[in-house]
């Protein structure tokens, strides 16, 4: 088991995750975040610090997507282990449907 960032962190990219996570496996994209999936412990500690719920176990039905996704480019993206500001308008972008198709990015983040 591992866990991913679903659909719902896109445009939100609230960074609570990265400064709790014991093993540095967040990697930053221009609008989201991803988990490593082979450098997660399971450890659960980000899923409850994510204001916007993007975080999931990948146990729960539906991820399969979700699993790939991280995967593909946790190892494309630049590693990220302090919080930053999230963006200006994140609070508007929370809970909107169908995010990955509307507004994700391939493009990398900063990373640290």
């Amino acid at each position: 088991m591992t866990y991913v960032v679903t659909d719902n962190c896109i445009k939100c990219k609230y960074m609570d995750c990265v400064e709790v996570c014991p093993v540095d496996c967040f990697y930053e994209g221009e609008n989201m975040l991803v988990i490593h999936p082979d450098e997660c412990i399971d450890c659960g500690v980000c899923e409850p610090e994510c204001p916007a719920d993007a975080i999931k176990p990948d146990t729960e039905p539906g991820l399969e997507k979700w699993l790939e996704v991280n995967n593909d480019y946790a190892s494309k993206w630049p590693n990220i282990t302090s919080k930053k500001d999230a963006p200006a308008d994140a609070k508007e972008f929370d809970g909107i449907e169908g995010k990955f198709e509307k507004y994700f990015s391939p493009e990398p983040g900063e990373g640290d």
